[in-house]
């Protein structure tokens, strides 16, 4: 994404939960702002338009601060655990022409082949790349591929200037044919016809012993 989102941040001197409480309720987010060698700046952000922002990965976001102005990337987004909502932002700023590095998203395109199944072990890949130019994510394409085959972190296609970091060799996606739950109810079915003849040749063994056993004498 190379276009920058604007945000009009408020410079911030209050700290603590009940300021945070209270920056929330009035629709705002405490966030920090770092980097460069430069002072944190503790600012509050507009609530909505930053959550809307942050539906993009690595969004490229210009902050306003009075009549500055910078470039920044969110490093770190602290939730509510129930009802996610956002609750502080660590930003960090960045520079055009600048590399940096960073995780982007990893989403599989295409159907494997008929009757396999796709494992999906990295959700992201680490990369380093121009901050002005970070992809919304890259495609790992699966159309067609069989059973056993392993696809790799260095078999996905990059655009150019961007470099891979997680290991090449890293398997991101795997594919295989559901056996495990055909072998188990195989297991459990024989296991089964054993109880049933072990059941069924302890009974006629009881129906014999009854049989040949004297009459009792009145």
């Amino acid at each position: 994404m190379s276009d920058a989102l604007t945000l009009t941040a408020e410079a911030r001197t209050e700290f603590g939960k009940g300021f945070a409480r209270r920056a929330r309720a009035a629709g705002k987010i405490p966030a920090v702002i770092y980097g460069h060698g430069t002072d944190p700046q503790h600012v509050t952000l507009p609530a909505h338009d930053t959550a809307m922002a942050l539906k993009h990965a690595n969004a490229l976001l210009t902050i306003k601060i009075g009549k500055d102005s910078l470039l920044a990337i969110a490093k770190d987004v602290q939730r509510e655990p129930v009802h996610r909502i956002i609750e502080h932002i660590d930003l960090i700023i960045v520079k055009k022409g600048e590399k940096i590095t960073v995780d982007v998203p990893l989403h599989i395109v295409g159907e494997s082949a008929p009757g396999t199944i796709h494992v999906q072990d990295h959700s992201t890949l680490q990369v380093i790349v121009e901050a002005t130019h970070i992809p919304d994510s890259f495609e790992a394409n699966i159309e067609g591929l069989e059973e056993g085959h392993n696809l790799t972190a260095g078999e996905i296609t990059l655009p150019a200037g961007v470099e891979l970091v997680t290991d090449a060799s890293a398997i991101v996606v795997n594919i295989s044919v559901p056996r495990a739950a055909t072998a188990a109810d195989d297991e459990a079915d024989a296991a089964s016809a054993e109880a049933g003849a072990a059941a069924g040749a302890a009974a006629e063994g009881a129906e014999a012993s009854e049989s040949e056993a004297p009459a009792e004498s009145e």
